[in-house]
């Protein structure tokens, strides 16, 4: 990925991202995914999708989401946040905190969108994470991950295909 960015300053921003992925293992961090896509002057976006399983010790799931998207929109490092609920195709409850952020250390904001969702075994809550220096791109960041909690479930995946589309491949349309 760092040949195809070209630029050395992208090439040595990529080489410190992936050195420090290691360091999400300790925020609970079980799958990360690095999106690059056209835009800013280096010719690159990045963004970072991830999923962390959190315990929470409430015992019921609508006061566990809530808890965590307030805990989210209360870190020192939001500059401003909004918080909706969503309703999902799975009934869990579910909470989406968005907006912009701006890290120690960091010249620019960054866009984060993070959604709180209650996982089915009590005393857990699945947080999605989509965060980006490209914040001309927001909205559709938020309608990303908007759409891929939709499309969690909570069951053994099915070998047949379900009908219908993707709400993903909705947006790219």
């Amino acid at each position: 990925m760092a040949k195809t960015l070209g630029s050395s300053d992208a090439q040595r921003d990529l080489s410190r991202l992936m050195d420090h992925l290691d360091e999400l293992a300790a925020h609970h961090v079980v799958h990360t995914s690095v999106g690059l896509h056209p835009g800013d002057p280096a010719g690159i976006s990045t963004s970072i999708f991830s999923l962390a399983v959190w315990r929470s010790e409430q015992l019921s799931p609508r006061v566990s989401v809530a808890r965590t998207a307030l805990a989210i929109s209360r870190s020192e490092l939001w500059k401003s946040a909004t918080r909706e609920f969503i309703d999902l195709p799975s009934q869990q409850p579910c909470c989406l905190v968005s907006g912009f952020m701006s890290p120690p250390g960091l010249e620019e904001r960054l866009f984060q969108a993070r959604i709180a969702m209650a996982h089915p075994a009590q005393g857990h809550v699945i947080v999605l994470d989509l965060t980006s220096a490209a914040i001309e791109h927001a909205a559709a960041y938020t309608s990303i991950l908007n759409a891929i909690a939709h499309t969690i479930s909570f069951s053994d995946p099915s070998p047949t295909r379900a009908s219908g589309t993707s709400r993903i491949l909705d947006l790219l349309l």
